[in-house]
């Protein structure tokens, strides 16, 4: 996938979640308190989090010197601290479309990644079916194989043969585990829960 359609991706999924954060926030503002599938998180931490992904490299640099240089310390201190109401992250999201702007030592399939795998953190303990571009999520699921932190699927999956039942994709060697991309890219990402019943 070129460079100029997984930007095109990531501004539609981050209008998307902007209008589904004010959504959640006008039809049912207590679940912002419920569990996310990320560990440790409510769905409120996964929205915020959604928002720093642009920020600045010197803003970063503060961030990360603030918790010692500790990628998960890091992520995991600027979503629980962000206390932004809901209307001013769906703002923030919305005010960074069109922007290329990524994380430093990061591409532009790794904002695509966490927009797609992010969503579905929120959308599946709410009961809510977001559907997940075929396209974005192959790319983003070749990355995620590809790389090394901070998933580790090529470790945590050893043994295992991922095959996409509605896309061209396949990964790894051994016993066969088909599903739809988009649980396969849960999977990678570590959130078996997500799509035990597929499997």
């Amino acid at each position: 996938m070129d460079r100029d359609t997984v930007w095109k991706h990531i501004d539609e999924q981050r209008r998307g979640m902007a209008d589904l954060i004010e959504q959640i926030d006008a039809d049912n503002p207590a679940a912002w308190d419920t569990p996310s599938l990320c560990t440790g998180w409510t769905v409120r931490h996964v929205a915020a989090h959604l928002t720093h992904s642009t920020i600045s490299a010197p803003r970063m640099l503060l961030e990360a010197a603030r918790s010692g240089f500790r990628f998960n310390a890091v992520v995991n201190r600027m979503a629980v601290t962000d206390t932004r109401p809901p209307a001013e992250l769906a703002a923030a999201l919305r005010s960074v479309v069109g922007t290329r702007r990524h994380p430093p030592g990061t591409t532009e399939l790794d904002p695509l990644t966490d927009v797609l795998v992010h969503a579905q953190d929120i959308c599946v303990p709410l009961g809510i079916h977001r559907p997940m571009p075929v396209d974005a999520a192959v790319a983003a699921a070749e990355r995620v194989w590809g790389m090394g932190f901070p998933f580790r699927a090529r470790k945590r999956l050893a043994g295992t043969r991922l095959v996409a039942t509605d896309a061209d994709f396949s990964a790894g060697e051994g016993r066969e585990v088909a599903a739809p991309i988009r649980d396969l890219l849960m999977l990678l990402t570590g959130r078996p829960a997500a799509v035990a019943e597929s499997l």
